[in-house]
């Protein structure tokens, strides 16, 4: 199965780590735009200023060939405090954006949701722990499908969803205050789902629109052939990724993890209604990020430990595979098996939306920077993809890169870039904001350009 001349090849970016104009145009402030400068880390008031400047990364977007732009629309930019009136001058941006793809040829894809909730709904509600929280998105996301549903054919609800079953829901929900208890995760969990599904429902009744799940799925292995290690390895499975996969496709959460919920009598703060709506919910296909892989070791793991904080104690790198200085584990193989365990499982059509390499890399003020482990990186991950299509029958729709213009990181870190194109600025000095493309931006561009033959037809 070979990429059709309808596939998919495009850049995915966040509001917070590209747009910038943190004040402006009727912005009300969201958990990112009271964070301080650190060491290793800018504020999120500039980012790439792409709110004053988007339509030369657009040019650049549309010069590699891409035709997909998945963008994010910041809450709080447009609906004041994220549950007040509406913010003409907001949506008008986005407006302005979305005709900008169009023009050049460019799909647009929309999240709705990538971390940054409204600082009043995370100090008043405590973010997605509450149920006032999730009826102010669903508001918001319901008003954002009746002002562009008509353009954008495509659109994720919660980016990387699954990071709302473990530990890193309490930084990414909104949560401030509280004890980080299973319970709370579980309340957290079950409104985000409640929410997508809504959404979903709303789009499918309303609009001719496709929209789509999305997990970041890292391929987590068992660290030896030690029972214990597999076992874990499965259970983190099921109740990170499959239990989301499950509700996406079949309307329903995983039974081993509900029989968990059961035993240990959690409180998933589930009201009548939101299951009905959750087992209404289609999804029209599979969307995930890729970075990197890990291992499991069982031995770690405390006794009583729920699976959905196994990492937290039991992580440990792969012996067999390389790593970037980031300590992300390069793995093209764990790549290919991800697709086949959401395609050949649920049969939906899968679609990576999310890949990079991020690497510490400085400009000289007048040569590209010659970045072949970039090349290397997307070479490999690619030629997984098509192995997956070609020999494993994988349907996927697309291939997103991650940052493909240089970003801030998701911890605010501009030293770790993912770009095929620099951007001049530091954590602390915003230089000029020159755009340069790197060796990286020609060799994807003879991809695109391809549709991908120059690397699948050398059966490597």
């Amino acid at each position: 199965m070979k990429p059709t001349k309808n596939f998919f090849w495009g850049n995915s970016v966040s509001s917070m780590q590209t747009e910038g104009g943190w004040n402006e145009g009727g912005k009300s402030l969201s958990v990112y735009d009271i964070r301080e400068a650190s060491e290793f880390a800018s504020d999120w008031h500039y980012a790439n200023d792409n709110f004053h400047h988007f339509d030369e990364d657009l040019d650049y977007i549309k010069d590699l060939g891409m035709n997909m732009y998945r963008f994010q629309i910041s809450w709080s930019r447009v609906v004041k405090d994220g549950d007040g009136a509406f913010n003409e001058e907001g949506i008008a941006y986005y407006e302005r954006l979305i005709d900008g793809l169009l023009a050049r040829g460019i799909e647009p894809m929309i999240c709705l949701y990538h971390f940054d909730m409204p600082l009043h709904l995370a100090e008043k509600y405590n973010g997605l722990m509450s149920k006032e929280v999730l009826h102010a998105f669903v508001r918001y996301g319901k008003e954002m499908i009746d002002r562009f549903a008509n353009k954008v054919k495509y659109w994720i609800v919660f980016n990387e969803q699954n990071l709302y079953h473990v530990s890193e829901a309490f930084k990414i929900s909104g949560y401030v205050k509280g004890e980080r208890t299973i319970d709370d995760l579980y309340k957290i969990l079950h409104n985000v789902m409640t929410a997508h599904a809504r959404i979903a429902n709303y789009i499918h009744e309303t609009t001719d629109a496709k929209i789509g799940g999305m997990l970041a799925y890292s391929e987590v292995y068992p660290a030896t052939s030690n029972p214990k290690d597999i076992l874990a390895a499965r259970k983190w499975d099921e109740f990170v990724n499959y239990t989301l996969l499950d509700a996406y496709t079949k309307g329903v959460y995983s039974h081993e993890m509900m029989t968990f919920v059961k035993n240990n009598q959690v409180d998933m703060g589930i009201l009548p209604g939101e299951l009905e709506d959750i087992g209404k919910q289609k999804n029209d296909f599979l969307s995930f990020s890729y970075y990197a892989s890990t291992t499991l070791n069982g031995d770690k793991i405390p006794i009583g430990t729920p699976p959905n904080f196994f990492l937290d104690y039991a992580k440990e790198d792969n012996p067999n595979i390389s790593t970037t200085e980031w300590n992300w584990q390069i793995d093209p193989l764990g790549f290919r098996d991800v697709l086949n365990k959401m395609y050949q499982r649920y049969r939906l059509p899968v679609f990576p939306i999310e890949n990079g390499i991020g690497v510490q890399e400085e400009w000289d003020g007048i040569n590209p920077i010659q970045d072949d482990y970039r090349i290397d990186y997307h070479h490999d991950h690619l030629k997984a993809m098509y192995d997956a299509m070609i020999i494993d029958g994988v349907d996927v729709i697309g291939y997103l890169g991650w940052g493909l213009i240089d970003i801030l990181s998701s911890q605010g870190d501009m030293r770790k870039r993912y770009g095929l194109v620099y951007v001049n600025r530091t954590n602390h000095d915003l230089l000029d904001m020159k755009r340069v493309p790197k060796k990286s931006y020609d060799w994807f561009k003879q991809v695109i350009a391809t549709n991908g033959e120059i690397i699948y037809s050398k059966g490597e």
